[in-house]
Order: C-alpha cells, then structure tokens, then sequence
C-alpha cells in the first residue's frame, strides 16, 4: 500500500484536511482515528496542523513545543512527533492576547488585531506577524510539503469552522492551506448538538466557488441510535450539496484522548478510568470509577485555575482503579479531598490572584499545616514558593507566593523547553519541561523531579511525570500513607497500555463506521472532478 499512495501521488504523499462544521466537532479524534486505522493498513502516515490555539501543549525529542493533540494523533500514527507537524502554535494569555510559538520556539506576545494584521495596531515588535499573512501561509506550505515526502499520506486536521468568513482572508490552517497545497476537504459535524444538516450545508454555501470545489465530503459525528432513520437526511444532503457523507460516527463514551486547550474547563468536572471521562467541556457531573484495589477509594481535587495548561497531567491518576479527579474552583470542596493539585498555568500570577480570592489559598495553606498531601507541577510549583519574581509574564514584578516550598521563581525571557529524566521516590520517571519561571530552591526534606517536598507539598517543574507507572504507584503510596487512607494501586496499571487500546478504539471507529474505500480515494487521488457549486458562495 505503501507503494499506492507514493506512485499516484508523484514526488509527494497524499493529503488530506478534516475540517469542522464548529470548533470541537471531534477533528482532533477524526484526524487520529484515520491515522491509526491507516498506520494499521501498513501506510506511513502523519498528522498535521498548520496553527494550533491551545494552552495544551508537548515537548519534541528536539525541543520544540507542539500542541498536544497533535503528539496524540503522532502517537496515533505510531511516528515521533515533530515541530513540522504543527508549525505555528498561539497560547493564549488572556482574551486578546497569545504567545506565538513558530516552528517549535516562542517568537512574541501578540494581540490578535496584531497577528491578524489589522492596519490600527501600534507598529512593534509584538506585532510580529502583523500583514505577513504569505510569509507563513509559506512557512506552514513548506511544512506540509517536507511531511509529504517523507510520509505516504498526510492527514491536516482545521481549526475551528472554514466558514469564518471574517478571518478567510488571513487563513492558514482551513480553506487557505487547501487551496495552496491543493487537498481535498472533509468537513466533521457534531450531530449531537443539533442541527448538522444546516450545518453542513450553510459551511459549504458560505465558502467562495474556488473553495467549494475542494470540499469533497461530509462526516456525521456522535450519532446515538439508528444510523437508518438518519439516511433519507443524508440523500437529501447529497442532492443539495453534490457531496456525499463519509461515514456516521457513533457516540463514543470514554474516549480518554488529549483535548486541546484547559480554557473552557468548568468546576467540578470529575475524570476516572475507562477512562470513563467525558469532555471536560461537558456541563453533566459524570463519575464512572473502576473499583479500588485496596479497600478505600482516593480522592484528588484540581484547582481549575484560569489560563490552566496541560491539565493532562491528571489524566494517568484518573487512569487508576479507585482514583476519582475533580477539577474544582471552591475552597470548600478541597475538604474531602486526599490530594489536591495545582496545574501548570499560562497565567501564574494571576492564578495565585485567583486562588486567594476564592480562599484556596488558605484552604491550601491549612491542608499544608495539618500534614495533608498538595502536588503543584509547573505554574502550581511557581505558586507554591516563597516568591515570585515576574517581568516576562505579568510584568507584575515580585509578588509573594503561598509560602509553602523553600523556592524562589524568577521569569526568564528564555523558555525552557526539555524532555528530562530522572528517578523519584525509587522509580525512574520522565516527563517534559514548558516554562519561563526559573526556580531556586533553597531547601526542603528531600530533592523531587528537580524540585522538591517540604512536608506533604510536592512540587516540580516537570509535565508527565505521573505516565511514568512505577513512579505514579509509588506517589499514590505515600499520598495514602499522609492521606490515612486504605488505598492501594493497582500493580498493573500501564498508561502507555491504555493509552494504545485509546487509540486503537479512534482507529475501529473509522475502520467500522466510515467509507474507507472513499476516504482512501480522496487521500491517494484528491479532489474529485465535478463538484457542483452551492450558492451564494462567500459574500
């Protein structure tokens, strides 16, 4: 098969964009599931993304910070992640603002008139990208066109809807990317949420004549019920638009993949293993836990902090038997808790804001006095020192933090980006580094990860590090010791293990439940000839 996809497609591999009739339509789970199912079929296979928005992000082996969804769908194509397969990634900072990380590496803080290039904003060097629309519409082109000839297929996964017609002109990562490299365009619509024919159809009359005609094809997601009473739908979608649908996906609970950013996290979301975890998006309580080993569950609260990141941290906790997480933003409901986690954050001071003026701080300091167990990893560590010295970031200066580890945190204009390795609590343990604060600890009862524990407060610099089993199980241990609970890890939790059958099950529902051949058709030969136009077209 390998040898298909090079022979029809010349000197470059096949491609494919996965468009969205909205933002978390599922592109991100689209995109991995056809690269497992076709990693499967033996085809080289690759993700891509051309501008990611996320506060969710991962460390190459050679340094570069991607987003995170797109080390999944590596991950799901069985290849190494590269800073190729996500060239430009924004974080936000607030709701104008976002750092710019350009093929893997931060190159400024901009406001979005600025990227975007409207002619009012100031002239400086935040406005970096301001007007230069070309210079990375070739950029992300030239990227896309390196994985081409490395790969057999390239599988380009959008960003929010193609059809935002004030941003067309400024776009990379939809119909712009399309139209420069010349792939064909599956657009994925929600069906859960109501009205995916309307939107299928006003996505594609939205668009302009030349776009239109790189629009090959429609993809129902999280359909419950009986795919037959969806069809006469589905024929008179074919005959409004000339494009077929590629596949009814059914609701899938408990997907367990990486989400792309932490932004929208609600309070009180609660994550277990199947991973039995809905979207963290979702406004339902849902709590689905595979019974303890031990005799006693362990409870596990994470403070929902604003500008949150890598909130997957968690997610190997909420993997194992008998671990409840919840994502809370009350200091009462740190009470019954046996762990409680500050998570990285692209916002450090202001979260340390946020957490004294809702009482968690105190509600934190208290659980400190009493010898009960607080993990703070990256911006969570930060707080969790004697001070924070910060002119890159806030630009708050020094400002005091929780008082609770013997660090001191100066912000650095540099951004560490690592991949370290290391050994904790007798284990071996590695994780990856993303973060300007640069810590000085100065004491503590023992070294933690390049950190340290003072007491029953942990802290590190370092994302990941629980994915590491032995390490988590040896962790969990002593959080139960200090906790007085009656809980046990499991002996043969493997997150990579679980992880893998994850992504086998986004590979099965391509696999089972769309047109493959179809799909092939269009990654190996493009677009089809003949796709009628859909008026009015763009305005």
């Amino acid at each position: 098969m390998n040898g298909r996809f090079k022979a029809s497609g010349g000197a470059v591999g096949g491609g494919l964009l996965v468009a969205g009739t909205t933002s978390d339509a599922g592109k991100s789970v689209v995109t991995a599931g056809i690269c497992r199912w076709l990693a499967r079929q033996g085809v080289r296979v690759a993700p891509f993304k051309a501008q990611n928005m996320s506060l969710n992000s991962f460390v190459t082996r050679e340094g570069a910070e991607i987003g995170r969804a797109q080390a999944m769908q590596a991950a799901a194509a069985r290849v190494e992640p590269t800073a190729l397969m996500n060239p430009v990634l924004l974080k936000p900072g607030s709701d104008r603002s976002s750092q710019v990380v350009l093929l893997g590496k931060p190159v400024g803080e901009l406001s979005a008139r600025g990227y975007f290039g409207d002619a009012g904003e100031p002239s400086s060097g935040k406005t970096l990208y301001a007007g230069r629309r070309e210079e990375l519409l070739g950029t992300v082109t030239d990227c896309l066109q390196e994985l081409r000839r490395t790969y057999d297929a390239v599988i380009c996964e959008g960003a929010g809807s193609p059809a935002e017609i004030n941003l067309r002109r400024t776009d990379i990562v939809n119909m712009g990317l399309a139209r420069a490299a010349r792939i064909p365009v599956m657009v994925v619509g929600d069906i859960d949420r109501g009205g995916v024919f309307a939107s299928f159809f006003g996505t594609t009359a939205l668009l302009s004549k030349e776009d239109q005609a790189l629009v090959a094809g429609y993809l129902v997601n999280k359909f419950r019920g009986d795919v037959t009473l969806l069809e006469p739908g589905l024929a008179m979608l074919r005959g409004l638009t000339g494009r077929q649908t590629l596949g009814v996906l059914p609701f899938s609970h408990g997907l367990g993949i990486d989400e792309e950013d932490g932004m929208g996290v609600p309070p009180a979301r609660t994550k277990s293993r199947a991973w039995g975890r809905v979207s963290l998006r979702g406004a339902v309580r849902e709590s689905v836990v595979a019974p303890p080993h031990g005799a006693q569950v362990l409870r596990v609260a994470v403070a929902a902090v604003p500008l949150m990141s890598n909130f997957t941290d968690v997610d190997a906790l909420a993997a194992e038997p008998g671990v409840v997480v919840r994502f809370v933003d009350r200091a009462e409901e740190l009470a019954d808790a046996d762990l409680v986690v500050l998570p990285g954050t692209r916002g450090t001071v202001r979260a340390l804001e946020w957490l004294r003026e809702r009482g968690l701080a105190d509600a934190v300091a208290r659980r400190a006095a009493e010898g009960r167990p607080v993990l703070g990893i990256c911006g969570g560590y930060q707080m969790l020192g004697e001070r924070i010295e910060d002119d890159i970031e806030s630009k708050a200066g020094t400002v005091d933090g929780l008082g609770l580890l013997p660090v001191r945190v100066r912000f650095a204009a540099e951004k560490t980006l690592a991949r370290p390795v290391g050994e904790a609590l007798g284990e071996p343990v590695a994780g990856y580094e993303i973060h300007h604060g640069v810590a000085e600890v100065t004491g503590g009862d023992e070294e933690f990860l390049d950190g340290c524990r003072a007491g029953s407060v942990w802290g590190t610099h370092w994302h990941g590090s629980l994915e590491s089993d032995g390490f988590r199980r040896a962790f969990l241990r002593r959080v139960a010791a200090d906790a007085g609970r009656a809980f046990v890890p499991a002996p043969d939790t493997s997150f990579a293990t679980l992880r893998e059958e994850q992504l086998d099950r986004l590979g099965d529902l391509i696999e089972e439940h769309a047109d493959t051949a179809a799909l092939l058709r269009l990654i190996e030969e493009g677009v089809p000839e003949g796709l009628p136009f859909v008026p009015p077209g763009a305005p």
